[in-house]
């Protein structure tokens, strides 16, 4: 396995900047295997679900974890909080700039005020522990100086931080959104239900793996970061007994595979999904569209083999909008 096999042409332009209104008028292109793929909307989802499919989302919050920030010599500097480290999210594992820089003990600035300290590089090598040190709850402060952290391919102002949450976000901590789940509507979700189809809910805190690319020739070596996930008792119970169980997104994928693989419900995971992999749980996936040579196309590969790059062909001749606030697929492993 090699890099370039997870590499394809993304023309800048397809790169969506905004999310479509409403949410489930994204476009759906629905994997038929061998067949022609089909081109859908996301509200027509119901028509390829079954009365007792499970559909599994991730209900991890973003918070506002971009912080522009001022040295005290006047210079900029920047924070990205990717993982809370202590249980009273004051203490930080964070991207940082300029991180060659700054120095333990160094206190940073927002709008005069400090606002993060400077505590060591992290066992990682590539981020670095900070501490909040503002007056007031860690969350609260982060409402008041933070931004929410929208990739770096998305270059237009966000008019309305909602549309970079999901519907039924529920537990604040991530550093980016499970992108799938911006499609839903609760009216979307009552169709579903109505059907038969339920929901349940598993936790990621969406972190540095989203941010990171793979660099090694080899991706196989490429190290994963952990990220915590929790996957509730209630939630496996539903897998075990769901005709089908159909994640939606990555994350939800991550986090349910980590339960049955490393048989424990809560934790962090460092979890690498890529062929061959012994699938446990997932049997559909609707995902959107990936960036080329990432781990999260090496996932889709594992899930539906080779036929994801004339998937990805079939969607850039059609128009379709890629990245996180672009539309979306369905995949259905029983067709490979």
């Amino acid at each position: 396995m090699r890099l370039d096999d997870f590499d394809y042409v993304l023309p800048e332009e397809r790169i969506a900047q905004h999310p479509v209104e409403p949410r489930d008028s994204a476009r759906l292109l629905v994997d038929q295997g061998k067949s022609a793929p089909l081109h859908r909307h996301v509200r027509d989802i119901g028509e390829f679900l079954r009365e007792g499919d499970l559909l599994v989302v991730n209900d991890s919050r973003v918070i506002p974890a971009r912080l522009r920030l001022a040295r005290a010599t006047g210079g900029a500097a920047e924070a990205l909080l990717l993982d809370p480290l202590d249980a009273e999210r004051r203490v930080w594992e964070a991207m940082m700039r300029p991180a060659k820089k700054l120095k333990p003990g160094e206190e940073l600035f927002s709008d005069g005020v400090p606002l993060v300290r400077v505590v060591r590089r992290s066992d990682a090598g590539d981020t670095m522990v900070v501490e909040l040190i503002g007056d007031g709850d860690p969350l609260a402060l982060l409402q008041v100086h933070g931004e929410m952290p929208l990739p770096p391919y998305i270059t237009a102002t966000l008019d309305r931080p909602d549309r970079y949450q999901t519907v039924y976000s529920r537990e604040p901590g991530s550093a980016a959104a499970p992108t799938a789940g911006l499609h839903f509507t609760p009216e979307l979700l009552a169709q579903l239900a109505a059907r038969g189809v339920e929901t349940a809910r598993v936790e990621l805190v969406v972190g540095l793996d989203t941010f990171k690319p793979v660099s090694e020739d080899d991706p196989t070596q490429h190290p994963m970061h952990s990220e915590r996930y929790r996957v509730p008792q209630s939630t496996l119970d539903a897998c075990r007994a769901a005709r089908r169980v159909v994640a939606v997104g990555t994350t939800s994928v991550r986090a349910l595979e980590s339960a049955t693989t490393l048989g424990t419900l809560e934790g962090r995971t460092r979890i690498f999904i890529h062929r061959p992999y012994e699938w446990t749980t997932v049997d559909v996936l609707m995902t959107n569209f990936h960036m080329p040579r990432t781990t999260l196309l090496m996932m889709i590969d594992a899930f539906i083999g080779p036929r994801w790059r004339r998937l990805y062909d079939e969607a850039l001749a059609e128009g379709y909008r890629f990245l996180s606030f672009g539309d979306a697929m369905l995949l259905d492993r029983s067709l490979s």
